[in-house]
């Protein structure tokens, strides 16, 4: 037993930020060493001070989706819909609120004329819909929809086409996630080509973060909250590159919470890595025998998170919470839109 107690602690409001820094790479960066336990206050765009010729960075490609819509009930009630995922033609799994008022056969009305029907009750707040129409109303959908914001972030409606851009890594690719990989939000072009030309690679995986990112635990327990799984998809090009980088000394350097889920997760079940698409499904804590990754970048996250359990697994968890109250203390952003924690 685990107990979730563990991993509390006291974060002030005021400091969850609510918008990004600007430019992307000016956000600050805590940098904690584990061979000494030593840290340092610096600024994500210093970060090639701390990367060397050989390490590789592994990226998330994902695409976050306009998830979030609003429609009406016949009857006239407002439903808040969250799109999870596309699982036939016109046929969706999504998650609704306030979720009694949302029944088997109900029709709801969506913007630009959309129309959809309840098919199947798939568990508290979890719903299968159709949406009418012979053709797709895919890009429909995603255009009249918001980006899905955490919860903690005050959604400004004046602002929905700078979240479009803001709540998306300049690398986002493969469209499907419902929450963004928060470390990659830091990266920029520059910084990119910065890091290249010092013999920095990077390589891409893709793990479609679910609506399971946003779930609190509720038991006293850690180690009995159940995990939610993820869609994946991982090249053979990228496992070479990280065996290569293996091989040769180099250091694999996981951006976010995210990339270790996926690589540990594969590796957990299948003994190595295995190229190719399907479902990861991995809860990590200590204490856990990381097998591929040798650093990571990652934002900071939530009190009593399985995030936050993953992070202190790959450290220790009183380096991370005196690491923690180190960032409170020094007016480091939190969640989402904060600041970045690079652990090597």
């Amino acid at each position: 037993m685990i107990p979730l107690s563990d991993y509390d602690f006291d974060l002030p409001r005021d400091r969850i930020a609510q918008k990004p820094v600007n430019p992307r790479d000016h956000s600050r960066l805590l940098v904690l060493h584990r061979n000494d336990h030593s840290r340092e206050d610096k600024h994500f765009f210093d970060l090639p001070q701390f990367l060397k010729a050989g390490d590789l960075l592994v990226m998330n490609d994902t695409k976050v989706i306009p998830a979030r819509l609003y429609a009406t009930k016949m009857t006239g009630a407002k439903i808040e819909i969250f799109l999870l995922e596309e699982i036939a033609s016109n046929q969706w799994s999504v998650m609704v609120r306030p979720a009694k008022r949302v029944k088997v056969g109900d029709r709801l009305l969506f913007l630009a004329g959309i129309e959809a029907t309840v098919l199947s009750h798939q568990g508290e707040g979890f719903r299968t819909l159709r949406f009418m129409g012979e053709s797709s109303v895919r890009a429909t959908l995603l255009a009249i929809g918001q980006m899905p914001l955490p919860p903690y972030i005050y959604y400004d409606e004046s602002l929905t086409a700078f979240y479009r851009d803001r709540y998306q890594t300049v690398f986002a690719k493969q469209e499907g996630a419902v929450a963004a990989p928060t470390a990659g939000l830091h990266f920029t072009p520059d910084l990119l080509a910065v890091l290249s030309e010092k013999g920095v690679r990077h390589t891409m995986v893709t793990l479609h973060v679910g609506i399971g990112t946003f779930k609190p635990v509720e038991t006293d327990d850690l180690t009995a909250h159940p995990i939610h799984s993820e869609r994946y998809g991982l090249s053979q090009e990228t496992i070479d590159l990280i065996n290569e980088t293996k091989r040769q000394g180099g250091r694999v350097i996981a951006v976010g919470t995210t990339v270790v889920r996926l690589l540990e997760g594969i590796v957990a079940s299948q003994g190595h890595l295995v190229a190719g698409e399907g479902a990861v499904k991995i809860f990590i804590y200590p204490p856990f025998p990381f097998k591929v990754v040798d650093g990571l970048l990652t934002n900071f996250h939530l009190p009593k998170s399985t995030l936050l359990a993953l992070v202190s697994a790959f450290y220790d968890r009183e380096s991370i919470r005196d690491a923690y109250q180190h960032a409170i203390s020094e007016g480091y952003r939190f969640f989402s839109f904060g600041d970045a924690m690079l652990v090597v």
